[in-house]
C-alpha cells in the first residue's frame, strides 16, 4: 500500500480524497493555486504545494507542475479526482516515466476511452448496442452530409475527443448540418484539441443510464449497479440515484452485462463508467466509458456500502478485487444526489462568487453531505461552479425523496444564490416523483431563451 498520495485536484473531491487516505492510514499532499491557499483541502492534507497562479491552464491543468510537486514532496502515487488532467493520457504517462502510480486507468485506456469513435468500435466488436454512427471520424462536410443521409436526420455532430456532455451539436435537417459542421469541428479543436467529429444518430426523449464498474490487475470486472443521470441541463446531470426507477431487474442484469463486456473489450483497469442511452422501447445503446471517478459517485456508495475512492487507491496498488464483490453486491435501498451549484436559475443560471457569510448544513437521518465549503470561505471566480454534493438514502425511492427536501430546505448558503430552490421545484413534480421523465424533462422549468438546442 501507498505511504503518500498527490491529490491532483481542488474543491470537494480533493477534499473526498484526502479523507480516504487518511481512513486508510496514507499521507496526503494536496497541490492548489493562489486563489485557493485558503481552501479546505489545503488545510486538511498533509501537506500542500502550490502549482501556480489562478488559471486553470496554469495550475490544475499544469501537468509538469503536479508531477513535479509529487516527486518533490515524497508521494509514491498520484489521485487525479475528476475533471482537469484526469482522463489525460499524457498526464498517466508523465507519471509512469517519473515512476508514479497514477490512481485510475492504464494510459492506454485513456487513449481508447479518450476517443469516442474508438470506444465505440471496441464496444461494438464486443456485441454490446451501439447507435447508428459514423463508423469512423468524418474528414469533410461531403461525408458527414453522406452519412447523416444513411442514418436518418435529426443527427448529433459530437466530438471524438469530447466528454463530460461538452462536444455537441444538434442537427434537425441538411441546412443546420451544413451550418454546424465548422462550428463543431472549430470547437472540438478549441476545447479537446483534437478537431475530429462523428455524426451519430439522435434519439428522441431518451433516459441517460450509467453502470459503476470495477476492474482489477487479474483482469477481473465487475458492476455495482446503475445510477439514474437523465436529470439533466444542457448535457450537465443535475439530479443522480440509484437504482434507477426505469430499469426492470432482466434489463438491470443485461445492461450490467454490456457494462462488464465493453469494459472487458477495453481491457479496462481500475474504477471507471460505462454510459448508455435507453429509448422509451427498452433498448439500450453503449454511450461512453468515463474513465475516472464521477461526480456521482457517492449514490453508488450508499446503496452498496463500498467506497469507491479506497477502492481505487486499493485496486491501483496492486490488489485484486475482493471475493465478496467479485460473488457480486446487491443494492440496498435508494440514494439520490442533488449537485448544489453557486449559480443563479432565475438569471440563467449565472455564477455566483463571494463570501460565504453564513452557513447551516443539513443532517440528520439518510444525509451526507460532500462539500469544500466553510463560513467565510471566499468562492473563486475562475472555476466550476460545483460547490456541494447532497446525498440522501433511505428505503424507498419516496423516502428518498422526502429526505432530500426536508435537507435542502436546511442547507443555508448565505448571501451565495445556487441552485438549491431549483432542484426544490424538480422534486415537487409529480412526474419527477413517478420516476416518468427523459432528458427533456428539465425544459418544463426552463425559460424558452435558456432551453438546450435538441
Amino acid at each position: 500500500m501507498f505511504r503518500k498520495v498527490l491529490v491532483a485536484n481542488r474543491g470537494e473531491i480533493a477534499l473526498r480524497v484526502i479523507r480516504a487516505c487518511r481512513d486508510m492510514g496514507i499521507q496526503s499532499v494536496a497541490v492548489f493555486s493562489e486563489a485557493d491557499k485558503e481552501s479546505l483541502h489545503v488545510r486538511m492534507a498533509d501537506q500542500a504545494v502550490c502549482i501556480g497562479p489562478p488559471p486553470s491552464s496554469k495550475s490544475y491543468l499544469n501537468l509538469e507542475a503536479i508531477v513535479e510537486a509529487a516527486k518533490q514532496s515524497g508521494a509514491q502515487a498520484v489521485h487525479p479526482g475528476y475533471g482537469y488532467l484526469a482522463e489525460e493520457e499524457s498526464f498517466a504517462l508523465a507519471c509512469q516515466k517519473e515512476g508514479l502510480v497514477f490512481i485510475g486507468p492504464t494510459a492506454e485506456n485513456l487513449r481508447l476511452t479518450g476517443n469516442k469513435v474508438l470506444a465505440k468500435q471496441t464496444a461494438a466488436r464486443a456485441g454490446v448496442p451501439v447507435l447508428p454512427s459514423s463508423h469512423a471520424g468524418v474528414g469533410s462536410l461531403e461525408e458527414a452530409l453522406e452519412w447523416a443521409a444513411r442514418i436518418g436526420y435529426p443527427v448529433l455532430i459530437k466530438a471524438a475527443g469530447g466528454g463530460g456532455g461538452k462536444g455537441i451539436r444538434v442537427c434537425r435537417e441538411e441546412s443546420e448540418l451544413r451550418e454546424e459542421y465548422p462550428i463543431a469541428k472549430a470547437e472540438a479543436k478549441a476545447a479537446f484539441g483534437n478537431e475530429e467529429v462523428y455524426i451519430e444518430k439522435k434519439i428522441a426523449s431518451p433516459r441517460h443510464v450509467e453502470f459503476q464498474i470495477l476492474a482489477d490487475v487479474q483482469g477481473k470486472v465487475v458492476h455495482l449497479g446503475e445510477r439514474e443521470c437523465t436529470i439533466q441541463r444542457r448535457y450537465q446531470k443535475l439530479i443522480e440515484e440509484s437504482p434507477s426507477p426505469c430499469l426492470s431487474p432482466e434489463l438491470r442484469e443485461e445492461m450490467g452485462q454490456a457494462a462488464i463486456a465493453a469494459a472487458r473489450a477495453a481491457g479496462y483497469f481500475n474504477a471507471g463508467t460505462v454510459e448508455f442511452l435507453l429509448d422509451a422501447h427498452g433498448n439500450f445503446y453503449f454511450m461512453e466509458i468515463n474513465a475516472r471517478i464521477q461526480v456521482e459517485h457517492p449514490v453508488t456508495e450508499q446503496v452498496t456500502g463500498l467506497d469507491l475512492v479506497k477502492e481505487q487507491i486499493r485496486i491501483a496498488s496492486g490488489d485484486p478485487l475482493e471475493p465478496s464483490l467479485l460473488e457480486g453486491i446487491r443494492p440496498k435501498g435508494w440514494a439520490l444526489e442533488c449537485r448544489i451549484n453557486a449559480e443563479d436559475p432565475q438569471r440563467g443560471f449565472l455564477p455566483c462568487p463571494g463570501v460565504v457569510e453564513e452557513l447551516r448544513a443539513p443532517g440528520g437521518f439518510g444525509v451526507r453531505l460532500d462539500t469544500h465549503l466553510y463560513q467565510g470561505y471566499e468562492l473563486p471566480m475562475y472555476y466550476d461552479s460545483l460547490i456541494a454534493k447532497l446525498i440522501t438514502y433511505e428505503r424507498t425511492r419516496d423516502g428518498a425523496i422526502c429526505v432530500m427536501k426536508r435537507a435542502l430546505k436546511e442547507f443555508v448558503i448565505s448571501p451565495i444564490r445556487t441552485t438549491i430552490p431549483f432542484h426544490l421545484r424538480i422534486l415537487e413534480d409529480p412526474d419527477f416523483r413517478n420516476g416518468r421523465f427523459d432528458t427533456d424533462f428539465i425544459k418544463r422549468f426552463l425559460p424558452p431563451e435558456d432551453e438546450e438546442e435538441d
